[in-house]
């Protein structure tokens, strides 16, 4: 099978080395610079310094080239959420112009798009009608890890049957096993709110409230993921496998997680915008915490742990505040 993969940051160049090893791979950099140096040097100094890249691996920045490599193979998204809407309506543009749309489209950001709310399948619907074999890849995955080929499990969403069975074709391997589901919804919700929710134990973590607290907020951001997914149409058990509970306990204990690290700054005083430079990389769940919250609300679904984020990103509230707020709510059944 043929696979390009668009986006040589951490996560896409991880992927590729994953896929380069069994299938013809073209891993696609926006940054003629940064291709330049991944094909010479054969590592992704920026991204994955210490996970070499494979000779088999294809490097390039010709976009029309890349789409061209993987025709009816597969197409991996690896943009942030903000890129999502471009690079598809971009593959749209080529799939009408080719008269061609069996190629596979799976993308790996995790979000709401941040103007307009809608998860990825929703974008997906608007930007690129003409794309029908259309998906998401998700579960709990630090790009470093895969890229060493350490054991990981995720999971490929697709009301397409033939494009889930496509994914695991592409990625299976001894290190890296792909479940597939057809609730593309829950999937989405899953990815985009555990960031949020790891932005908030971050929180508990830097302000030393102890194992109790943080087993409490995972619990109980669970269900506010649930609630949410539910409202829009997933089944409630897909929170219980990778790309809910799994992914969220990823995201909210281990120490690579970008908005873990967001939350636990904030928590030591540190202001948002320093955090975010000293970063380097997209934290998903600073863009998206306002957006899961207005979209809750619309649903007329209550998300406290989620308002308690916004309201310490936007500094409407200190993390000490925002705890008592929590702490203070009215006692209720646990659902």
């Amino acid at each position: 099978m043929n696979i390009t993969v668009l986006g040589a940051g951490a996560w896409g160049t991880a992927l590729a080395i994953q896929a380069c090893a069994a299938h013809a791979t073209l891993l696609w950099a926006r940054d003629a610079v940064q291709a330049d140096g991944m094909q010479t040097g054969r590592v992704n100094h920026r991204y994955l310094p210490d996970a070499p890249l494979l000779d088999t691996l294809r490097i390039g920045v010709n976009f029309d080239a890349a789409l061209a490599h993987a025709e009816g193979g597969l197409i991996i998204i690896a943009t942030p959420m903000a890129g999502l809407a471009e690079m598809l309506n971009r593959i749209n543009q080529a799939t009408k112009q080719a008269a061609k749309s069996s190629t596979g489209v799976l993308w790996l950001c995790k979000g709401f798009q941040e103007n307009s709310g809608l998860l990825g399948h929703e974008i997906a619907r608007d930007a690129a009608p003409q794309l029908t074999r259309v998906g998401v890849l998700s579960g709990p995955s630090f790009a470093a890890e895969v890229a060493r080929k350490q054991p990981t499990a995720l999971v490929a969403a697709s009301l397409d049957a033939s494009l889930r069975d496509d994914a695991v074709s592409a990625l299976h391997s001894d290190s890296l096993r792909i479940y597939t589901s057809s609730d593309v919804t829950g999937v989405e919700v899953g990815g985009a709110v555990k960031n949020v929710m790891a932005i908030a134990t971050g929180l508990a973590d830097g302000m030393a409230l102890g194992m109790n607290a943080r087993a409490a907020l995972i619990t109980r951001g669970l269900q506010e993921m649930t609630r949410l997914g539910v409202a829009l149409g997933a089944r409630p058990e897909t929170f219980m496998g990778l790309s809910g509970l799994g992914d969220l306990v990823l995201t909210a204990t281990g120490d690579l997680s970008r908005n873990r690290q967001v939350g636990m700054r904030l928590a030591q005083g540190l202001p948002l915008k320093q955090i975010l430079s000293d970063l380097g990389h997209v934290a998903e769940g600073v863009r998206s915490a306002e957006v899961v919250l207005k979209r809750a609300a619309r649903l007329g679904v209550d998300m406290p742990i989620t308002a308690a984020v916004v309201s310490v990103l936007k500094a409407e509230l200190t993390p000490a505040q925002a705890l008592q707020n929590l702490m203070q709510r009215d006692a209720r059944a646990e659902v």
